[in-house]
């Protein structure tokens, strides 16, 4: 029901205002004489916007009842809109029962003009944002595109403070704000951020692929349910990484930018905010390759929602794909099937599951795109690594926790993309690093809090560093 009176109340809205401005300007033609013959129309102009002012006034209630709207906005909006209807049934009866001539008429045609100016202008807040009438005008960076100012300091400044709270003012509040939380989701404040909406956590410390909120921002503009709406400006990629960045490193609140780790990627979008750019779409930024694909099969990709997979795009507009496993119900081959045919698309695989083995890597063999790899806690051995050979564009390959050894990493050595090999918990052995490093000589290998650098010098250094990259 709810759904009914929010698609249609739009229409009712605008309905009474044009009607109602066409009878006030009517009201007030026709005392000039010349334009007399119009007056047996503002009867029945004054009768339709009254009743559609009525059935708006119905649905609006209904909507503001609904628990997406909240505080003195939505409360002066809706008395302004009984206003309203009230004065066009006053104005209806006024104009039937005096004089054609009668002064009263256009006093309160005025009135009932200024009445609907205002009752739109609430209306206009709600919808778009308290200050929508003013943004276009502002010289900032949402002029320019760019949902943040540029911060001049950058390593300084505050990461949600300075960063994320002004991209999200200007992308979400007017949706979900103080005055107007569709969907029960609040974005303005710390506590109403971590809460999240009527679906759930929007957003989980961590784990930015998981958070609702990213998944909505990569959804295509034309899915219903893909934010924000087609009809209202877009995040940039920058954007949407800086937000993926932030929940992935704990979505802190009082850090600074200098405090989190920044891998390549970042520093691009942190330059960009530097300079006022972050609206700039910075294809470099993203892990995805340049020429871009056709769109994978609907159907395929229910088939993997059914099984559990989450699934979906790694950046707006874009077909190419991320797919996670580690929730599945199952990796049965019917499952697996369904990843070989959107082996074009998915360039992000996370096929963590208890269940993946040797036979399981067959299904990927042909993922020829896959630029990450993550393949943690699996049975997967040597010999399962024989099927990443020909993945030319592999850039990251996770294996914590399996039983490969260098002898099977030796298989991959003609990978010319790899950039990084996390080998914590396997049977990599302390004594094979210098191995791996000659097979090697460009990737970062990282066995668990220690990463095993290229040197000058023929032997090898260990460095223990904070946390696993």
């Amino acid at each position: 029901m709810l759904e009914f009176f929010g698609r249609f109340h739009p229409v009712l809205v605008h309905l009474p205002i044009g009607i109602l401005l066409i009878a006030c300007l009517f009201l007030v033609l026709i005392l000039v004489p010349k334009f007399a013959n119009l007056r047996p129309a503002i009867g029945a102009l004054l009768f339709f916007g009254m009743l559609s002012a009525v059935f708006s006034c119905i649905t609006g209630y209904f909507l503001a009842n609904s628990g997406d709207y909240e505080g003195e906005l939505v409360n002066n909006h809706q008395w302004m809109g009984i206003g309203v209807a009230v004065l066009a049934v006053l104005l209806l009866c006024i104009h039937k029962y005096t004089k054609a001539d009668s002064r009263i008429s256009t006093i309160m045609a005025v009135l009932l003009l200024v009445l609907v100016s205002a009752t739109g202008h609430l209306g206009g807040s709600l919808t778009h944002g308290s200050d929508y009438l003013t943004a276009p005008l502002k010289g900032d960076g949402a002029k320019a595109g760019a949902a943040i100012p540029a911060i001049p300091n950058i390593q300084e400044a505050l990461v949600y403070q300075d960063a994320i709270q002004p991209l999200l003012k200007n992308r979400c509040y007017s949706c979900h704000g103080s005055e107007k939380q569709k969907g029960k989701l609040r974005l303005d404040l710390e506590a109403y951020i971590l809460k999240g909406g009527e679906e759930g956590n929007t957003l989980l410390k961590g784990k930015a692929a998981e958070s609702e909120l990213i998944k909505r921002l990569l959804l295509p503009a034309s899915n219903e349910k893909h934010m924000p709406p087609k009809e209202k400006p877009q995040l940039s990629q920058n954007e949407v990484a800086l937000l993926h960045w932030w929940i992935n490193n704990g979505a802190e609140f009082n850090k600074k930018v200098k405090d989190i780790k920044q891998p390549d990627d970042i520093k691009v979008v942190l330059a960009a905010l530097e300079k006022g750019t972050a609206g700039t779409i910075v294809s470099k930024q993203l892990d995805i390759p340049v020429k871009e694909v056709d769109a994978a099969n609907e159907k395929d990709i229910k088939r993997l929602h059914s099984a559990g997979v989450m699934i979906f795009p790694v950046a707006q507009n874009s077909n190419y794909l991320t797919a996670n496993f580690i929730n599945a119900h199952s990796t049965a081959d019917s499952v697996m099937n369904a990843l070989k045919a959107v082996k074009d698309q998915v360039v992000w695989l996370k096929l963590e599951h208890k269940s993946v083995n040797d036979v399981g890597l067959k299904s990927i063999k042909d993922c020829r795109n896959l630029i990450r790899l993550s393949l943690n806690h699996t049975q997967i051995t040597d010999k399962g690594l024989e099927n990443l050979k020909n993945m030319d564009q592999l850039q990251s390959l996770s294996l914590v926790g399996t039983k490969v050894s260098a002898k099977g990493l030796a298989q991959l050595s003609k990978l010319k993309s790899l950039k990084s090999i996390y080998l914590y918990q396997t049977n990599v052995k302390r004594e094979d690093w210098n191995t791996i490093k000659k097979l090697f000589p460009k990737v970062l290998i990282d066995s668990g809090n220690y990463q095993v650098p290229t040197l000058a010098k023929d032997t090898t250094e260990v460095k223990v560093v904070t946390a696993a990259q």
